[in-house]
Order: C-alpha cells, then structure tokens, then sequence
C-alpha cells in the first residue's frame, strides 16, 4: 500500500472514531483529535472553536442515539486530506426528539507524524 493510501485509511478511521467519541460523550479522545485552532460550522451557520466543540458534545441533555457517516471521500494533499461524506444524526435533545440529515467537509492535517481534524463545516442538503 502506498503512503498516500495508508494515510486515507487512517484519516477514514480517524472520522469514525471522531463520530463514536462524539456519540458516547469521550471527551478525552475528542479534544485528542481536534487541533488547537479547530473551528467547526454547524447547520445554523454558527462557528465554534475547539472549547465550544468539547463544551457542545459534553453536554448531558443530548443523547445521541444514532450518529452515522456514509459516502466518506477522502482526498489527500500531502501533509492534508479533505473528507466528504454525509451525516446521520438522531437523539433527544433537552427531552425532545431530533434528527439531522448533513452533508459534511472535514479538514485534516498531519502534524509531527500524527493526523488532526483543523476544519469541518457541516450542512443540510436543500430539498
């Protein structure tokens, strides 16, 4: 396997253990893949930062139930891969039923030989 293909995978691994932290509030490995100056654009158009990210995920009255990513396409640049895909979100927020139907661009780079997530913008497909 090329460098460049072994880097793809493990970006594709990398998302997917993002999701799973993410779903079961592990904190510890979020802030591990996010890097310092990560921001994220959410449905609404609202940005966070990598504190307002982990604050967000951390919180107790969200319950994710199910949080899955589909049609992952990553696109590797040397020391950066971008990854398309889509989003499937559904829980209960503040006692009430949600669900999201996204489509997401996410950001990673490799810093001193390991990958983190930089960028991710997250958006509802207009029907």
């Amino acid at each position: 396997m090329f460098a460049q293909e072994e880097d793809a995978a493990k970006v594709r691994n990398l998302e997917m253990k993002w999701t799973d932290s993410y779903k079961q509030h592990k904190i510890d490995i979020l802030a591990s893949l996010l890097a310092e100056d990560f921001v994220i654009t959410v449905e609404d158009g609202n940005t966070y930062s990598k504190t307002g990210y982990i604050t967000h995920s951390a919180d107790s009255t969200v319950q994710v139930k199910v949080a899955e990513l589909s049609d992952l396409k990553v696109h590797m640049h040397g020391n950066a891969a971008v990854v398309t895909g889509s989003y499937h979100e559904k829980g209960i927020s503040n006692g009430k039923p949600y669900e999201y139907h996204d489509r997401l661009t996410d950001v990673w780079m490799k810093k001193e030989g390991s990958w983190q997530v930089i960028a991710s913008h997250y958006a509802v497909p207009v029907k």
